[in-house]
């Protein structure tokens, strides 16, 4: 019996083809093809071994669909029971849980919120005005303001004073943000992390949102450092495709933002060099998962996914 891997995408154009072409060309007995859906029945037997999530994030209906996918024993790359629980303080309090190093976090209340909350009301256990000096003197200066579930550095403002942090706040509309300590970094190094057990620590450049192929940049140490801590962060989020990202300061790696469950892995950005490994890697995951399956519905237990 032949078994099918399916993709749910967006608007990426390089990756999908060359996936499913990477796929298809092995013989293995998987093949890999575009999910097409148009409305889903409750306990609707599922078609596919496994499916390749890159866009749920921005379709909602493709994240019920996906659920319901599970439930039918579906191994769905990202779990996307986690991928809705998870946001940018919450993998912060994580990171420190697991003894990996990460900026000073603090989760702000909304400045806005929906029609229907009447303030007084509604909100009346929340303290107004935010002490913003207290939030300072934890955090110092500069700091990091963005959005908790955002992604793609949208929402990012990197600010230098106290004025400029309430006045990019207030500009934040129904967006829950997150504020840390900004890391002065020396090495910065973004994570393509696949299967729980693959790391490709590339050398990035978020100023210039660009990597680097450049295979000796960091020490034996660094880079050991680096792996295992990055493997620790996505086993206990659960995540087979993420990447993870590192400023170095005085050597030390900060777990900078690794919530990122749909990766960017458009050619131009990745560059001809990685995007080859990632497609291959991805398609080895894919046929290996469809082959050997990893029930999820084990998995939906908070406990068990983060090792308590």
């Amino acid at each position: 019996m032949t078994l099918k891997v399916g993709l749910l995408v967006g608007r990426e154009w390089s990756f999908p083809p060359a996936f499913i072409e990477e796929v298809n060309s092995r013989d293995e007995g998987v093949i890999a093809e575009y999910v097409k859906l148009g409305g889903t029945r409750m306990a609707e037997p599922n078609e596919y071994a496994v499916i390749i999530d890159r866009i749920s994030h921005e379709v909602p209906y493709y994240r019920s669909y996906l659920k319901n996918a599970v439930l039918q024993g579906v191994t769905v790359i990202n779990n996307p029971f986690m991928w809705t629980a998870d946001d940018k303080f919450f993998d912060a309090s994580l990171a420190t849980e697991l003894g990996v190093a990460s900026p000073k976090t603090v989760v702000l209340p909304n400045k806005d919120y929906v029609p229907g909350i009447v303030h007084p009301d509604s909100l009346r256990n929340l303290i107004a005005p935010l002490d913003w000096q207290g939030l300072i003197d934890y955090l110092g200066l500069p700091c990091v303001l963005k959005d908790a579930h955002g992604g793609g550095w949208k929402e990012v403002y990197i600010c230098h004073t106290i004025e400029e942090l309430i006045r990019n706040y207030d500009r934040s509309g129904l967006l829950t943000m997150i504020v840390q300590e900004f890391i002065e970094w020396d090495h910065y190094i973004r994570c393509l992390c696949l299967g729980q057990e693959e790391i490709l620590p590339i050398k990035y450049d978020p100023k210039e949102r660009r990597y680097h192929v450049e295979h000796e940049h960091m020490s034996p140490e660094l880079g050991q450092r680096v792996v295992e801590d990055s493997l620790k962060l996505v086993r206990a989020l659960g995540y087979d495709m993420n990447t993870v990202e590192w400023a170095v300061r005085d050597g030390v790696p900060y777990a900078i933002d690794f919530m990122n469950p749909a990766p960017d892995m458009d050619i131009y950005s990745l560059t001809p060099f990685y995007f080859g490994w990632a497609v291959k890697h991805m398609a080895d995951m894919a046929i290996r998962l469809a082959q050997e399956p990893r029930p999820q519905v084990k998995e939906l237990k908070w406990s068990t996914m983060f090792g308590v």
